[in-house]
């Protein structure tokens, strides 16, 4: 095979280089990996990284491939694992200037070590928030066979409590699974159409009797002309529960809550677009808490979330499922002045 045909082919970066370490040819991610590198160049002019000299050597003289890892702290940190392996069995001294000699090859790291991380962390946190419960349930049962074994009075207060922390791993399971689900479809375009009209009365009509036990005041602003958006209803139907569940939750009772929707003034030959917007006059959220309220597990006051049965992983889901619909998601608020949760999308006919 051409060495050409397998550069172009190749989908890590990768370069090209003669007996005397210059550059031959690169692939377009090479170039956009090291765009200020150019052919004719040799190594040590562009990257100086002393593991890698030893690597080229170490390839040219015994043949087998090299392995090692360079550390980029400038314009960004990255991690960039180079491989380098000799493209013939000839010696070093056999090649003249400008044959083929040596392949190397480029992967970015730093994303897998980020997601890696994720990773790590999302289970630390979810083994955290079951322990939790988990040692609650343990501790109460562990009384109901001891001493309260006897005791009635005792007896029905700790199985309410142990009902309601089974409830609490009910739905941060049931949060996790949808949260996965939706990650599994990121790549996935929806193909039905969604009237956000129809979705923001039906969710109301949905959350009404929650609303009415909460002492929260619902109400609906449809738009004037159709609302309809390329996407899931169910998921549609999932964000907007979720911005209004946690409007009726955190308002406090006499909360006004209002759903919004709203077609979206567009330049000239743009798609049209539509907003689906939720606005409360709740006690609101400091500004140094809105850039995190879509992570995982986020909590302003984790302790207010767990005793109203909040999970911390509802606006990690709105974010996934608006980024699968290519929307956008915007949160705006002020402490004591109440917040507004809204997600725009492109409109179809």
């Amino acid at each position: 095979m051409d060495w050409r045909v397998l550069l172009v082919a190749l989908p890590d970066a990768a370069v090209v280089l003669d007996a005397q370490s210059r550059i031959l040819e690169a692939n377009v991610p090479f170039i956009d990996l090291y765009p200020d590198v150019r052919a004719g160049q040799p190594v040590n002019q562009w990257l100086r990284n002393p593991d890698l000299f030893d690597a080229i050597e170490n390839a040219i003289g015994d043949g087998l491939p090299q392995v090692v890892v360079l550390l980029h702290r400038l314009p960004i940190e990255r991690r960039i694992a180079a491989r380098v392996v000799r493209l013939s069995e000839w010696s070093a001294g056999d090649l003249r200037r400008g044959e083929p000699c040596l392949l190397v090859t480029f992967r970015d790291l730093t994303e897998q070590d980020k997601l890696a991380q994720m990773r790590e962390d999302f289970i630390a946190n979810a083994s955290h928030e079951l322990r939790t419960p988990l040692a609650s349930l343990r501790g109460f049962i562990e009384t109901l066979q001891g001493p309260a074994r006897d005791d009635p009075v005792a007896q029905d207060r700790f199985l309410g409590v142990m009902a309601g922390q089974a409830e609490r791993m009910t739905r941060l399971i049931d949060d996790l699974l949808s949260l996965s689900r939706v990650e599994m479809r990121a790549h996935v375009m929806p193909r039905g159409t969604v009237d956000l009209n129809e979705v923001a009365e039906y969710v109301l009509e949905t959350l009404e009797p929650m609303a009415e036990s909460g002492g929260a005041h619902l109400s609906v602003e449809a738009s004037d002309g159709p609302a309809r958006i390329r996407g899931e209803r169910d998921e549609i139907v999932q964000v907007l529960t979720n911005f209004v569940n946690n409007a009726i939750t955190y308002g406090g009772r006499g909360v006004q809550v209002s759903v919004i929707v709203t077609r979206v003034e567009t330049p000239k030959g743009r798609v049209p677009r539509v907003r689906l917007a939720v606005k409360d006059n709740g006690p609101g959220i400091s500004k140094e808490h809105l850039p995190r309220l879509t992570e995982r597990f986020y909590r302003p006051s984790v302790a207010a979330s767990r005793s109203k049965g909040g999970t911390g992983l509802g606006l990690a889901i709105v974010k996934h499922i608006v980024a699968r619909h290519r929307g956008d998601l915007d949160i705006q608020s002020e402490f004591g002045k109440g917040s507004t949760f809204s997600v725009t999308f492109d409109a179809v006919a």
